[in-house]
């Protein structure tokens, strides 16, 4: 079979039939407030050259690669709710794995350098602003980019390879086990790079514990040790927490699910991840980092002054009067 000319058909979207309606509805909400959140939240840090620092530039950039991420799924979802047959193109299909699997290392990527900025924070103040300069944070934030897109390079590059036998893939998005496991042809390196990226990454989550242990023992030595903690650190750890569940419900059912489980369960197990994360995180950090929160509200203020003095204005002009001859 010529991979390269057919197309793969999603049967995941089968039993949303009924409530077809609903779930757009909800979907398409459910993006606009993706948007909307974290794009507030990158205007805030942009905007302000008082969070121009960098634990905000980490924060900057978790939140742009959620629309990374979300950019590669929920248009092709929408598209896909509308349409009476679900199928995505070769070229299209590989497309999505790159950027679902590229999404989801970069954050794990971001959340690690964002861990290592608040151990310097807390556990070496005096060397902070040495250890996490401006180009220090500039070439960490590059890599914590350029790894993940090389990883998924690699995998795409490996599936590429494949001899596949099979168009179906039983999700509502492509995903590369899926692409593995339609191959009629050998796939043992595909499984050992795969293997060696999921050990990568792990070794991400052993860096982040190991960074948050030596933080709590340092915070509770100190009173401001613990207001820096329960300030910067715990927002991090919920977002790593929401991260890390989502992503766990994808991975253990693609690799280990079986196949009585309801095919409405399998889709609510393979979309948290496109839809907690990228909603709650910025959220988060909204709402407890007083720093940002405190600028989001200034400038809604602001802009909302501006409306209004803008509307006064319109109103109060003078209107052109013509003088009788």
């Amino acid at each position: 079979m010529n991979s390269t000319a057919f197309y793969f058909s999603l049967s995941g979207f089968g039993v949303m039939a009924d409530f077809r309606a609903t779930i757009l509805t909800l979907t398409f909400l459910c993006y606009i407030a993706i948007l909307v959140v974290n794009v507030s939240l990158i205007l805030t840090v942009v905007l302000d050259s008082s969070l121009h620092q960098p634990m905000y530039i980490i924060v900057c950039n978790l939140c742009l690669n959620a629309l990374w991420g979300t950019a590669g799924f929920y248009p092709k979802f929408l598209i896909d709710l509308q349409s009476y047959v679900q199928v995505i193109s070769y070229a299209g299909c590989f497309v999505q794995i790159f950027i679902i699997y590229t999404y989801v290392m970069n954050d794990y990527s971001i959340l690690a350098l964002m861990a290592y900025d608040r151990y310097v924070a807390i556990c070496q103040p005096l060397e902070y602003h040495c250890l996490m300069s401006t180009q220090r944070t500039a070439l960490l934030v590059v890599l914590a980019w350029c790894v993940p897109l090389s990883w998924g390079a690699v995998l795409i590059y490996m599936s590429l390879r494949l001899k596949l036998c099979g168009r179906h893939i039983q999700k509502l998005y492509c995903e590369n086990w899926s692409i593995v496991k339609l191959s009629c042809t050998e796939t043992t390196a595909n499984n050992i790079v795969g293997l060696i990226i999921i050990s990568f990454y792990i070794l991400h989550a052993l860096v982040i514990m190991v960074s948050y242990v030596r933080l709590v023992l340092m915070a509770l030595k100190t009173k401001e040790g613990r207001r820096k903690f329960s300030q910067t650190c715990v927002p991090h750890l919920l977002c790593l927490l929401n991260v890390t569940a989502a992503l766990l419900f994808d991975v253990m059912y693609s690799r280990y699910g079986s196949t009585s489980v309801q095919q409405s369960l399998k889709n609510f197990m393979a979309l948290q991840f496109l839809v907690m994360p990228p909603l709650v995180n910025p959220i988060i950090y909204g709402l407890i980092l007083t720093k940002i929160r405190d600028r989001m509200a200034a400038l809604c203020v602001t802009a909302c002054h501006r409306l209004r003095n803008a509307a006064c204005h319109k109103i109060r002009k003078p209107q052109s009067t013509f003088s009788p001859n």
